[in-house]
């Protein structure tokens, strides 16, 4: 029996190992793509500072990887998080949504960091800065309410 399981173990070990030689691909844009995005919407300094150090790790085409994403399985967590992320709402293709689509992105940006939904728990275990406080929410939640009332008067008719 031992001996099986020093086989299986071994097994498993090489496996791990050779995994290492393979990961998903990276999501290394260039991070000026939100520019069209802060430019739009023109966020206060305090929240452009939130939105770099809480969203657009996993809300844009840039992400800035920590250590331990070149450790397999590790990286395949972390690419299916960037990949939902910018399903749901991607700060660089800001320029492809139409006004309503805008109106209705900052809205849901609004509802999913006022009821702290985000960012994941899972994302501020390990980005301290990205754990947002009653103040930093409350000052999120007013730009978004402010900048979408431009865009629901550009709303195109339903």
């Amino acid at each position: 029996m031992k001996k099986l399981l020093k086989k299986i173990g071994l097994i498993l070990l090489v496996v791990f190992i050779i995994a290492q030689f393979f990961g998903p691909d990276r999501n290394e844009g260039d991070i000026t793509s939100v520019k069209a995005f802060l430019v739009d919407t023109n966020p206060p300094e305090d929240v452009k500072a939130i939105l770099e150090g809480s969203c657009f790790d996993c809300h844009s085409d840039h992400t800035t990887y920590p250590w331990y994403n070149n450790i397999t399985p590790v990286n395949y967590w972390l690419e299916s998080h960037v990949k939902d992320g910018k399903k749901h709402f991607n700060a660089s293709k800001w320029t492809e949504y139409s006004d309503k689509k805008k109106d209705h992105k900052l809205d849901e940006l609004a509802e999913e960091v006022g009821e702290k939904e985000m960012p994941l728990p899972s994302y501020t275990w390990t980005h301290d800065d990205a754990d947002l406080s009653q103040a930093q929410i409350d000052a999120i939640v007013a730009w978004v309410n402010t900048t979408r009332v431009k865009y629901v008067f550009l709303k195109e008719p339903q």
